[in-house]
């Protein structure tokens, strides 16, 4: 199945659910997307985005909207959301998961899976999050992340932790359901939740190496509001253990009522915009 040549023959426009490739931006599923979407429906000012971004590291469904479905955005990016995240104790990195390298190490021979699941319920219900300054969030007009890589790239990392209490306002999420799905007090015995070859993986996206230090890894479905970050629920859910974490591994399984089982893959999605044969 193709879509048609005409954009008017979707009023509402179209909202495609796809299964965001590992190491790669919202912004390049977009741009792949919209170069493919402008020249199936000859439009050149065609609107294409998404409801709600995902990191690079992470994969999952991203929803990406087309035409009129642009409309929509900020409806459907407003949705619950779930995820699937692995969780590494004993160690932080400056962004929470492993865009950078390990800046910290922390005792984590005292986590068990018992100590994992009774930390839990604490982080159910309604709270305030204080976003990783490696993030999408503005401070004062100016991207979270922007910041933050000025900081890195000029030596001060150190001054990274006290930067985001000082400059990101908290976040008031909902966490509505956590459920441990599996603890490896060593790792080693933990499969991968995201692909780790992509030969069309944008090189500039760095991932640091954690697998090696043997570190205890938990992997957590987190059902959640908009706006919640999951690398800073691996941030707090270190601390509350008395050690650091840091996120290894991410999907979002569902963005309202799309879940990743039923998303395309990229290259599934841009078949649909594919020239006719």
């Amino acid at each position: 199945m193709r879509f048609t040549r005409d954009i008017a023959d979707y009023p509402e426009g179209i909202v495609l659910p796809v299964d965001k490739p590992y190491r790669w931006t919202s912004a390049d599923v977009i741009r792949k997307l919209k170069y493919a979407a402008i020249k199936h429906f000859q439009k050149k000012n065609l609107k294409v985005g998404h409801a709600g971004t995902l990191d690079p590291l992470a994969t999952g469904v991203l929803l990406v909207c087309i035409g009129p479905a642009c409309k929509r955005a900020q409806e459907l990016q407003d949705h619950d959301k779930e995820y699937i995240a692995r969780i590494r104790f004993g160690a932080t990195t400056p962004s929470y998961d492993l865009e950078k390298d390990v800046d910290r190490t922390f005792p984590y021979e005292h986590i068990t899976r018992a100590d994992v699941e009774a930390a839990l319920p604490a982080f159910l219900g309604d709270q305030e999050q204080v976003a990783p300054l490696f993030s999408a969030k503005s401070v004062d007009g100016v991207r979270a992340y922007e910041l933050a890589r000025k900081l890195y790239r000029s030596g001060r990392a150190a001054e990274l932790d006290a930067a985001a209490l000082e400059t990101l306002q908290r976040n008031r999420i909902t966490i509505s359901e956590l459920e441990l799905l599996d603890f490896f007090p060593t790792g080693d015995s933990l499969e991968p939740v995201s692909p780790q070859n992509d030969s069309n993986a944008s090189s500039r996206i760095h991932v640091a190496d954690t697998s090696a230090l043997g570190l205890p890894e938990a992997v957590i479905r987190i059902a959640c509001s908009k706006g919640t970050y999951i690398r800073a629920f691996a941030r707090d859910l270190g601390e509350a253990l008395g050690s650091g974490a840091h996120l290894s591994g991410l999907i979002r399984s569902r963005s309202g009522s799309f879940r990743v089982e039923n998303a395309l893959s990229l290259d599934a999605a841009l078949a649909l915009l594919a020239p006719d044969v």
